[in-house]
C-alpha cells in the first residue's frame, strides 16, 4: 500500500523523560530554559491598555473552556500575591533585557500589579448581599459560620470542571477562596493537603490565593498527612499547620531527572534521525542521545536552582527563619514529626478529628454538635452574584487552552485531550466579532505541539489583538508552541514559577531498517517524485539530498518562529535580524 506522509514540524518543549521531583511524590514536569516571575512581559507596540484596577470586585468576566466546547461561564479575575516587604520588592517590574524600555514605561498606570485588595462592605452592600442570599436556590445556600473545606490532592486542571467531573479545577479553587473572603457565612478555611501532581505554577497560584484570603481576617488551617515540598509550600501560607503523629514528611530537596532511550533503540535496531534547531531545544534528546548534553544540563541546573531558591526564600519569609537555617534543616534529612513541631515547621501534632475539635472550640460550637462545613464542590455552586462580586458593565472573555497542541482532533482523542487549533480559532473569531466582550485574557497551560497549528492560532490571536486588548496569562507551562500562542498578545503575564520559552523546532523520523531485518520483515515502496519517500521510507535512512531538504524545511520553520518572537516581543531586535 502506498503511504503519503508529509513531514510535520513540532514546536514541542520536551518529552516525558524529564522530571522535576519533590522527594518521591511529584509527577513528571517539563523543564525549559526561561523562568519568568509574575510580572508583565511587555511589547513596545502597545495599542491598548486595560483600565487600572487593584480590586477585581465589580468586573464581569466570561470564560470559554476548551474542554467544554462552546460553554460560557462566569469566572473571577486573577490576583497578585501578599507576603512580606521583601516580596513586594521582587514584584517591581523591570524592563525586559534588550527591549529598550525604561522603568517609567512599565508604571502602575499601564501595568497594574493585580494585587488583591480586600475591602470591607458598607452597610448598603451588606444589605444587598443579604437580600441576594435570601433569593438563592436551596443547593446554593450555606449555613452561617461554616468552614470552607477543600482537599487538595493529585492532578489539578487549569480548565473549569462540570458539576460531576472528577478532579480539581484551579480556577474553581481560586474562585472559592475569593468568594469565601467576602462571604459573611464563611468563618474560615480548612485545607487538607495531600500529595500534588501539578506543576509549580499552579502551586504558586493556590498559595497566593490562600494569602489573599487571609486579608479578610478569617483563619486558614492546614492539615498535611503526607508532605513534600509542594504540599508544604501551600501549607506554609496557612495560619496554622497540623500533621498526625505518623505523618510522612519528606522535605529533602528537589531533583530534576533526564532519561534517554538512545542505547535501548540502538539495541533493537531503531535509528532516530532527529533534526533539532535551538541550542537548548532538548525535546529530541530522549530518543537520539544516550546521555545528557552540556546545554541540557545547564538548562536543567538553572531551572532547579530557580525553583529551589524560590522555595527556600518563600519558606524563610513565611516562618521567619534565615535561608541558611532552612537549607540546614533540609540537609539534615529530618522526618520525625516531633522535630518538625519543635523547630516550628508545623503548629502541632494532631489527628484530623482533633483538628475538627479545635475548630469547634474556636467557633464556640458544643462538642456534641457537628461542625458546619461546606466542601469544594458545593461551594463551587455559589454564584459570585450572590456576594456582589460581579459587575454589570463591560465583559472580559477568558479563553482557556490546556494540553498539547494539534491542528485537528484525532478520531480516537477525547473532548478534553489538549488544544485543537480548529476549535480554538472558532472561539477567537467569535470573541473578536462579539460586541459583548471588550477585552480578552488567553490562559495558556501547554508544552507545545504541532507547528502549523501554533502558527494558525498565533495569527488569529494577533488579529484579535488588533481589535481588542489581549493579555496572555501563563499557568504551569507555556513553552514552545504554547509560547508561540502567547507572543501574539501585546502583554504576557506569568507566575514566578511558570516554565516558558523553548523557542526552537524538533522534527525527525525513525529508520527501522535494522529492526525489520532482525525480525524478517520486508517493506518495498514505489514512488513518483524525487522526495516522495522523504518520510514514507522508514526501512532506510535519509539519502543525502533528502537529509538536506529535511534540514532546510526545519530551518524554515525555526526562522518563522524566531522572527515572529522577535517582532512580537523585541521589534528593535527584529529589525536587526531581518
Amino acid at each position: 500500500m502506498a503511504q503519503l506522509s508529509p513531514p510535520f514540524h513540532c514546536f514541542s518543549s520536551t518529552q516525558h523523560q524529564l522530571h522535576t521531583t519533590c522527594s518521591t511524590k511529584c509527577r513528571p514536569q517539563l523543564p525549559f530554559s526561561i523562568h519568568l516571575p509574575f510580572r508583565p512581559l511587555h511589547s513596545n507596540n502597545r495599542r491598548f491598555s486595560l483600565r487600572k484596577s487593584r480590586e477585581f470586585r465589580g468586573s464581569l468576566i466570561g470564560s470559554f473552556d476548551m474542554e467544554n466546547d462552546g460553554k460560557l461561564s462566569d469566572e473571577y479575575g486573577k490576583t497578585g500575591e501578599e507576603v512580606k516587604e521583601e516580596e513586594d520588592k521582587e514584584k517591581e517590574v523591570k524592563p525586559v533585557e534588550g527591549s529598550g524600555s525604561s522603568d517609567s514605561s512599565l508604571d502602575d498606570d499601564k501595568y497594574p500589579s493585580g494585587e488583591f485588595v480586600y475591602r470591607e462592605y458598607g452597610f448598603m452592600e451588606n444589605l444587598g448581599v443579604k437580600f441576594r442570599m435570601f433569593l438563592t436556590l436551596p443547593w446554593q445556600r450555606v449555613k452561617k459560620g461554616s468552614v470552607l473545606t477543600m482537599k487538595l490532592r493529585g492532578e489539578i486542571s487549569d480548565q473549569l470542571k462540570g458539576r460531576f467531573s472528577p478532579g480539581l479545577s484551579l480556577p474553581q479553587i481560586c474562585e472559592n477562596l475569593v468568594k469565601a473572603a467576602y462571604d459573611p457565612r464563611i468563618s474560615g478555611a480548612y485545607l487538607h493537603i495531600e500529595p500534588l501532581s501539578c506543576g509549580w505554577g499552579k502551586v504558586e497560584e493556590i498559595r497566593r490565593h490562600v494569602l489573599d484570603f487571609k486579608k479578610s481576617g478569617k483563619f486558614v488551617l492546614g492539615y498535611v498527612p503526607a508532605c513534600g515540598e509542594k504540599e508544604y509550600y501551600i501549607g506554609s501560607a496557612c495560619d496554622e499547620l497540623y500533621a498526625p503523629p505518623s505523618a510522612y514528611f519528606q522535605l529533602y530537596g528537589l531533583t530534576v531527572q533526564a532519561s534517554f532511550l538512545g542505547g535501548v533503540l540502538e539495541k533493537i535496531g531503531i535509528e532516530p534521525q532527529i533534526q533539532r534547531i535551538g541550542k537548548y531545544k532538548s525535546a529530541g534528546d530522549q530518543l537520539a542521545r544516550k546521555n545528557i548534553s552540556d546545554e541540557n544540563r545547564e538548562m536543567l541546573t538553572a531551572l532547579l536552582d530557580n525553583i529551589y531558591g524560590n522555595w527556600v526564600e518563600k519558606i524563610s519569609l513565611a516562618k521567619g527563619k534565615k535561608k541558611e537555617d532552612i537549607e540546614k534543616f533540609i540537609n539534615e534529612g529530618v522526618y520525625e514529626v516531633d522535630r518538625l513541631k519543635e523547630d516550628g515547621w508545623i503548629t502541632d501534632i494532631k489527628y484530623e478529628d482533633e483538628v475538627t475539635t479545635l475548630l469547634k472550640e474556636r467557633l464556640s460550637i458544643p462538642t456534641d454538635k457537628t461542625l458546619p462545613t461546606v466542601d469544594y464542590r458545593k461551594y463551587s455552586r455559589v454564584k459570585k452574584w450572590t456576594l456582589g462580586l460581579t459587575g454589570s458593565g463591560d465583559q472580559i472573555a477568558i479563553i482557556r487552552a490546556s494540553g498539547g497542541i494539534s491542528r485537528v482532533r484525532s478520531p480516537l482523542s477525547s473532548s478534553s485531550s489538549g488544544i485543537v487549533a480548529e476549535q480554538f480559532i472558532e472561539k477567537i473569531r467569535s470573541t473578536r466579532e462579539s460586541k459583548q466582550f471588550k477585552a480578552v485574557v488567553i490562559r495558556i497551560d501547554s508544552p507545545g505541539g504541532d507547528a502549523l497549528a501554533s502558527d494558525l492560532m498565533w495569527r488569529e490571536i494577533k488579529l484579535l489583538a488588533d481589535s481588542k486588548p489581549v493579555v496572555a496569562s501563563m499557568a504551569d507551562v507555556a513553552a514552545s508552541g504554547g509560547y508561540y500562542m502567547a507572543m501574539a498578545a501585546p502583554t504576557i503575564v506569568a507566575e514566578y514559577l511558570t516554565l516558558t520559552g523553548s523557542i526552537g523546532v524538533v522534527t525527525g523520523k525513525f529508520n527501522l531498517g535494522s529492526l525489520y531485518e532482525r525480525i524478517g520483515f520486508n517493506k518495498e515502496v514505489i514512488s513518483r517524485g524525487r522526495y516522495a519517500e522523504l518520510t514514507a521510507a522508514d526501512q532506510r535512512p535519509f539519502r543525502p539530498d533528502e537529509a538536506e531538504l529535511f534540514a532546510k524545511s526545519a530551518q524554515n520553520a525555526y526562522r518563522s518562529f524566531r522572527d515572529k518572537a522577535a517582532s512580537s516581543r523585541h521589534p528593535e531586535l527584529y529589525r536587526l535580524i531581518s
